[in-house]
């Protein structure tokens, strides 16, 4: 098997090479890809070297699985043309995943989707990833009809600028900007760019990716997307009305057995989630689960995950271990 991560000198790249080294994934061969600039300069990965190349050697050396996380300019140009030679793309970027030609994918909630015929596959938005993975069980048992989530999303998300720049301003030092307000002891209610209808693309994106990976556009969605000085993971706190009542202890026996969560829920002794739990993890944290008491058949809940691992680079890997698994490559 062999594998091509694109972009591997990034935020998301280098912790995608972490999970598949962690999780021991099934490779005779590596190939990092990185731009133009890296070309020549190597990667460690299980103690050996490689040396990173360029996107037409990676090309010509036709990769089995190419994990992509460069960029949606860089996607939409090469991911079609590994697509060409036989290599399953598995995309981080927001390329692909309204395309209705493409599967929109979170291994938990709908893998089953996936096909050989499937040779670009779209990794959703971080903070949707998390959600859905704790919606899912639940819509199959309640039936879900509206949610309305408010984001609280660590700097990673924006990538390496924006970490120096919430450790430079915590020391005082000027630097390069990633946003254009501080964001230490502050909080952004602005992710991604503002949309004509007033929501940030990252609110639609939300709203729109969870109808489509859950297969469900009667659902419906609205999205808040605030940026806060943190990192480790984003959190989030949902509301979530259900067609029909719930018990809440079979509720929360619902989340405690399904697959990739974890339920940190003792209020009496002050137990939740939180981003530094999340970190460097690569489950769902759910907590706080409580009644709507303003209105029937609703709950209350919050989620943290680590928006590096679940949020991106180990949902690809997931992917890429069931096409293994399925053998769909």
């Amino acid at each position: 098997m062999k594998v091509a991560v694109v972009g591997a000198t990034g935020l998301v790249g280098t912790v995608m090479l972490k999970v598949l080294e962690e999780r021991n994934f099934p490779m005779t061969e590596l190939i990092p890809v990185a731009s133009e600039k890296s070309v020549g300069k190597k990667i460690m990965y299980k103690g050996k070297e490689f040396p990173i190349v360029s996107m037409e050697t990676a090309i010509q050396l036709r990769p089995d699985i190419a994990l992509f996380s460069a960029g949606g300019s860089t996607s939409l140009e090469s991911a079609p043309k590994f697509a060409a030679v036989g290599t399953t793309v598995i995309d981080n970027s927001s390329a692909w995943r309204m395309d209705e030609t493409k599967k929109l994918v979170v291994p938990e909630v709908n893998a089953k989707v996936l096909t050989k015929e499937d040779k670009i596959i779209a990794n959703p938005n971080c903070s949707t990833i998390q959600m859905v993975v704790a919606l899912q069980p639940l819509h199959e048992k309640y039936k879900i009809k509206r949610v309305v989530v408010s984001t609280y999303q660590s700097v990673t998300g924006t990538g390496v600028k924006a970490v120096d720049q919430l450790m430079n301003e915590r020391k005082g030092i000027e630097g390069p900007k990633a946003y254009p307000y501080e964001i230490d002891l502050n909080v952004l209610p602005h992710i991604d760019v503002f949309q004509d209808n007033g929501y940030t693309k990252e609110e639609m994106k939300m709203i729109k990716e969870t109808n489509k990976i859950m297969g469900d556009d009667h659902i419906k969605v609205t999205a808040t997307t605030v940026r806060i000085p943190v990192m480790g993971g984003h959190s989030e706190s949902v509301n979530v009305e259900f067609e029909n009542d719930f018990d809440l202890s079979e509720l929360r026996s619902i989340l405690e057995n399904a697959p990739g969560i974890i339920v940190v829920d003792d209020v009496a002794n002050l137990k939740y989630p939180m981003p530094k739990d999340a970190h460097q993890r690569d489950e769902v944290f759910v907590g706080r689960l409580r009644r709507d008491e303003s209105q029937p058949n609703t709950l209350n809940m919050w989620i943290v995950a680590d928006n590096l691992r679940k949020g991106a680079a180990t949902n690809a890997v997931q992917i890429a271990e069931y096409l293994v698994e399925k053998a769909l490559v």
